[in-house]
């Protein structure tokens, strides 16, 4: 298509040239297609697209949060570019109700005393504006049960509330961005100690704590306050300006409305802090235009697929979470896994490569929230965990590859405890050592959307990744953008992940599996 910049590199193609030249792979009996690998990083690296779907999806249609505006327009991009390649049946598909959407289209905070000074801060998700712009006197509180709230009743009206304690900061002795080292990377491989201890999550505490902060909103918004403003979390990341932003409010449209929230910068929020500890007057003047959106309070994920040959009623699937958090335009979480898989599927299918297998692109929406996009689809249509009756397609899905730890090269792949899966992946692994995936483990990892395939004994892998600046810079921050991407990572990832697609597709067998798991009644509706 004549928009696309096409990058040409000699020097790529000499090093597949060489790969597709080595002698065969013999770490098993594992078929491998060295011809194919040849085509696929031939296309992926000298006529790659990534980064202009990158840019679309960044700098034109994010931030992504789902049912917003941006979300449902950088939807419409992925359909629409997906039939110009010519992958079928491309579409939006509901799988639930997710409530309402949330954009905002304005925000402007600054103090007016006892100095002037701009903030750095953005509304929380879910939180409605406010009535213009306003300016008052900020307070701070201290709020530790209901005793507290009974003691601020009729106080706080018309006023801007710091009710958090600022976090308590330190320098980051470690760099922002790494790779992992081979000795990281071999402890990894290593299977966990048998009988070591494991993380018990407190859900009754983590409840009950929601359930007051839920309260204490609900009292602020009652005692007419101007806005809540709290201080951003992981300070101790040390990165001056960074905003680490979610939700404040309901999606549920027979909810009350939360009170306006802001989170600003801890450097900032600490300064207002101590200067109300100290006795001064501080005054703020704040304007927040949000907009909630009541449309449609269904959820949709975005699929399509490359139709196989013989075995096309079976099924690989490819996938990413398509939605982000706001405060970014959500390009490392997740514009980077949605474009590697777009990218992935658009090599197979412009590499002339025809899999037997049907290999089906899926990017989720509310995978923010709770994986609720890729959990609704897998309950109605492979399995639901709570019973654990499956549908027919559940015995055709061979294997579900995901992306979604940020813009790092891919190094290898978690097996979530798949054994049989091991030399498998090994033998495709030969041929992409140079591009340095050397590395299976056994090991589970978690917080993304394999997790809902995996619930229900279909083989649901995410790949590892090196860390890069996910978690210190850009995870759910306000510098989630373009530029914290790698190009050459992304179009390493593509190739990789295409590769793992298309010998999935042609093996005469479906991937191993696990035995199907317990049903998880009584755990929550999917057992994580």
């Amino acid at each position: 298509m004549g928009m696309w910049q096409r990058a040409r590199s000699a020097s790529f193609l000499a090093v597949i040239l060489v790969v597709a030249l080595a002698i065969p792979v013999a770490a098993s009996d594992e078929a491998v297609d060295l011809d194919a690998v040849y085509r696929i990083k031939s296309e992926g690296f000298n006529h790659s697209q990534v980064m202009n779907i990158l840019r679309e999806l960044t700098d034109v249609h994010g931030p992504r949060l789902t049912n917003s505006p941006q979300f449902f327009a950088a939807a419409d991009y992925a359909v629409e570019l997906l039939n110009e390649w010519g992958i079928e049946n491309a579409r939006t598909e509901a799988w639930g109700e997710f409530g309402l959407g949330w954009s905002n289209q304005r925000f402007y905070a600054h103090v007016t005393e006892p100095v002037q000074f701009p903030l750095i801060g953005y509304p929380k998700a879910w939180t409605p504006g406010t009535e213009g712009r306003i300016e008052a006197e900020a307070v701070m509180v201290t709020v530790k049960d209901e005793d507290d709230l009974d003691e601020l009743k009729g106080k706080l009206a018309g006023k801007f509330v710091l009710a958090q304690t600022p976090p308590e900061t330190e320098p980051r002795w470690e760099a922002q961005a790494r790779r992992y080292t081979d000795e990281e990377l071999a402890e990894l491989a290593a299977a966990p100690q048998p009988g070591g201890r494991r993380g018990n999550f407190d859900f009754a505490a983590f409840r009950a704590a929601r359930a007051f902060r839920t309260k204490v909103n609900n009292f602020l918004r009652d005692e007419g306050v101007a806005a809540v403003l709290e201080p951003s979390g992981r300070a101790e990341s040390g990165t001056a300006g960074t905003l680490f932003v979610s939700s404040g409010g309901p999606r549920d449209p027979e909810e009350p409305q939360a009170p306006p929230q802001v989170v600003l910068t801890s450097d900032h929020y600490g300064r207002l802090w101590r200067l109300l500890e100290k006795g001064e007057s501080v005054r703020l003047e704040v304007e927040i235009a949000s907009q909630f959106h009541d449309d449609d309070l269904q959820g949709y994920n975005v699929f399509a697929e490359f139709p196989g040959t013989d075995l096309a009623d079976e099924v690989v699937m490819l996938g990413a979470h398509f939605d982000s958090w706001h405060a970014g335009t959500g390009a490392t979480d997740n514009a980077a896994g949605s474009a590697a898989m777009l990218e992935a599927i658009r090599i197979l299918k412009q590499s002339g490569l025809q899999p037997r297998r049907t290999i089906r692109i899926a990017l989720w929406s509310g995978e923010e929230q709770g994986l609720l996009g890729s959990r609704g689809w897998v309950a109605s249509n492979l399995a639901d965990p709570a019973d654990m009756d499956t549908y027919p397609e559940h015995g055709k899905v061979s294997a579900y590859y995901n992306l979604d730890n940020g813009t790092g090269a891919i190094r290898g792949v978690y097996m979530q405890g798949n054994e049989g899966v091991e030399p498998i992946f090994a033998a495709w692994m030969k041929p992409l050592s140079n591009l340095g995936m050397t590395t299976l483990t056994i090991r589970n990892t978690g917080g993304t959307d394999h997790l809902a395939f995996d619930a229900v004994g279909v083989p649901g892998f995410q790949f590892i990744q090196d860390p890069m600046e996910y978690r210190t810079r850009s995870h759910h921050s306000n510098f989630d953008t373009y530029e914290r991407l790698v190009p050459a990572d992304m179009m390493k990832n593509a190739v990789i992940i295409a590769t793992f697609a298309y010998h999935t597709a042609m093996r005469d067998e479906l991937l191993p599996r696990k035995p199907l798991p317990e049903a998880s009644a009584g755990r929550g509706p999917f057992g994580f």
